[in-house]
């Protein structure tokens, strides 16, 4: 598996080796070594899987402490568009976004740790995105800012006509980047 840097410290492209053949394909979708030899030192406690058609926006959210959440994220069916906000005060990278296609083909996966926003859109109907997390959902410490906010300046158009998104209502009315104050 090889691990990529990203522009925004901490926030890593994992690549797995995939093995094809006339059968198919073959990878480690994770690998507990891989983290370690990047020096996360994490657990998973639970996996979650998301069924969307395109269009549809998810984001950007995150869990603050005690309940921040790092996330492996991939997709096994479908592309998306993926992003990460980096929310963490004393980072020089504080309030800069990196994005990167996720897809059922490519397989790479985005480790998102705790300390950043999380969003995507799908590109593809019938995408199935799947992630794995460090800790357990919970509703009094979900946070969030707008998909479309002005400061984030997050191009989401530039992959799909913004006529074509699907949002849900909780998405609809979070706050803005230059109002929220980052628990991180």
């Amino acid at each position: 598996m090889t691990i990529i840097e990203t522009p925004i410290k901490d926030l890593l492209i994992f690549e797995p080796k995939v093995w094809k053949d006339s059968r198919g394909y073959f990878y480690e979708s994770f690998s507990q070594k891989a983290f370690d030899e990047a020096g996360i030192a994490v657990s998973f406690v639970q996996d979650n899987q998301s069924f969307s058609q395109k269009g549809a926006l998810r984001g950007l959210h995150a869990q603050a402490e005690p309940f921040a959440q790092g996330k492996l994220v991939r997709v096994i069916q479908g592309k998306v568009i993926d992003f990460a906000v980096d929310i963490r005060k004393n980072s020089p990278t504080f309030g800069q976004h990196f994005g990167i296609e996720l897809s059922g083909d490519n397989h790479k996966q985005l480790w998102v740790p705790p300390g950043f926003l999380h969003g995507f859109l799908t590109l593809e109907n019938d995408t199935i995105f799947t992630y794995k997390v460090t800790n357990y959902y919970d509703k009094a410490s979900e946070i969030g800012v707008i998909w479309n906010d002005p400061t984030l300046n997050i191009e989401w158009a530039s992959y799909l006509d913004a006529s074509e998104f699907i949002l849900s209502e909780k998405d609809l009315v979070l706050g803005d980047f230059a109002s929220f104050k980052s628990p991180f």
